[in-house]
Parts: C-alpha cells; structure tokens; sequence
C-alpha cells in the first residue's frame, strides 16, 4: 500500500473512532503565542513537548531554517495575520542547532534539480527574468545570527506593532533544551491596551 493510502485508511478509522475529539480547541491560541520554527522533522513532537504546549496553545508555522528572508513573504504574513486576525500577543522565533540550512550553498542546490530532471533552461529563464535564485538559495553560517536576523526582520515589519514581543531562540534537536538568543520582552513597547 502507498503512502496516500495508509493514511487516507488511518484517517477513516480515526474519525470514525471519534479519536479527534481529544485535540478539540478554537482558532485562537489559548497562550497567545505564534512560534515560527524550522520544518526539521526531529522537531514535530518534540519542540511542543520542550515547550510544555499542548494543541490548541500557539499557532505553529514552519519553514526550513525558521527564517523570514523577505518582508512581504507567506511567513510575515501569517505572522501578522496571527497577530491582528487570532489574538496572538507574543511570537517566538526557534531555529535548532545541526540544521539543513546552515551551510546550504545555491550552486550544489541547483546542481540538484538536474538530477531530479529540471532542464537546465528553466534555471536560465529564472535567472533571466530577474529571480535572485543564488541569494533565495543560500542558507547561513551560525544560527544564533540567523534567529537574530529574523527576529530583527519581524520586530522592524512596518505593521508588526511595537508592543509585540519577539523572541527568538535555539533547541537541540535531540535534547529540546532551549538556548536564549532574543528576549523580546526588553526591546517591544508597552501595549497602549
């Protein structure tokens, strides 16, 4: 049996079984938290866990290496979304130690959708139609420096309030012990509220 299938089969037993009514919650986070965090599997029960949430205390958006490279991208949306729309009053950035993007380099990456059969013309198209493929592509060097960046790109949004605390932080992605890079709480204004 295929992927799709298992868990179209899972699925039918577990709404059939009434087994959903365990993760009942609303759309609003019951701790007014957003966390953006990396996509790293390691990380799927145990950032949670780490963190002492259960479901339905913070919305959860992932990417790889918990990274906002771009203002007016899909990530700093649903920030703001969480925060004006959700009832969100707080936002943790958590990247983690040993991840994919640390390091990554564009060239080997483009190297790679060759061997997945991606002609090299698409990849010419792209870069002559202005898309910054080598700087969308390109990972970085120390992850503290990289949650600094991001926490910095969210908390100088022009319509994140100022009042927002924006955390920004690191797990080990086998332990889940945290280290602390940004305390939001000492660089965000009080709330006029």
């Amino acid at each position: 049996m295929d992927t799709l299938n298992e868990i179209l089969d899972y699925n039918r037993n577990f709404v059939e079984s009434g087994e959903y009514a365990q993760f009942f919650s609303n759309k609003y986070p019951e701790r007014g938290l957003a966390i953006l965090s990396c996509m790293d599997t390691r990380l799927s029960e145990l950032l949670p866990r780490a963190l002492g949430l259960k479901n339905g205390d913070a919305k959860l958006i992932k990417n790889a290496g918990a990274l906002v490279n771009h203002p007016w991208g899909s990530v700093m949306r649903s920030l703001l979304i969480a925060v004006f729309e959700l009832r969100v009053t707080e936002i943790m950035v958590i990247a983690h130690y040993d991840c994919g993007m640390r390091g990554m380099n564009p060239d080997a990456f483009l190297n790679k959708t060759g061997e997945f059969g991606i002609p090299e013309d698409r990849i010419t198209t792209l870069r002559n139609a202005g898309i910054g493929l080598d700087n969308w592509l390109t990972g970085f060097t120390d992850v503290e420096d990289s949650v600094r960046h991001t926490v910095s790109m969210i908390r100088r949004h022009p319509l994140m309030p100022d009042y927002i605390p924006v955390h920004g932080l690191v797990i080990h992605p086998t332990t889940g012990k945290l280290a602390l890079i940004v305390n939001g709480k000492t660089e965000c204004a009080v709330n006029p509220a």
